[in-house]
């Protein structure tokens, strides 16, 4: 499995934005990410004054490098960028070592 995390600055963003990212990840985001062929599946985390990054595990090499890609080249009007108010600090691709799935079971939610 093939890995890749997309992390913004909050250093400097603008107040509120920690609740703007929430909506946007409940109202737009999780459901373009739900079902999306080749990904297996995205985690969207947050340390609030920090950080904001989504994690994503794709089935192949090739989802991954054209989700990439795609991101890339629209990364100036990407929603979190917009939001934010600056690009991400990184674009980093890794391979998946292992995946496990804990007794509770996995849960597939728009806002935790």
């Amino acid at each position: 499995m093939k890995g890749l995390t997309i992390r913004w600055s909050l250093e400097g963003a603008p107040d509120g934005v920690v609740d703007q990212l929430r909506d946007f990840v409940a109202e737009t985001s999780h459901g373009r990410f739900t079902g999306m062929s080749g990904l297996r599946h995205k985690t969207w985390r947050v340390r609030e004054g920090e950080w904001f990054e989504g994690s994503y595990v794709f089935a192949t090499d090739e989802a991954r490098a054209a989700f990439q890609a795609e991101f890339v080249a629209g990364v100036a009007d990407a929603p979190g960028t917009r939001i934010i108010g600056s690009q991400p600090v990184l674009v980093e691709p890794c391979d998946i070592v292992a995946v496990a799935e804990g007794w509770d079971g996995f849960e597939a939610t728009p806002r935790a």
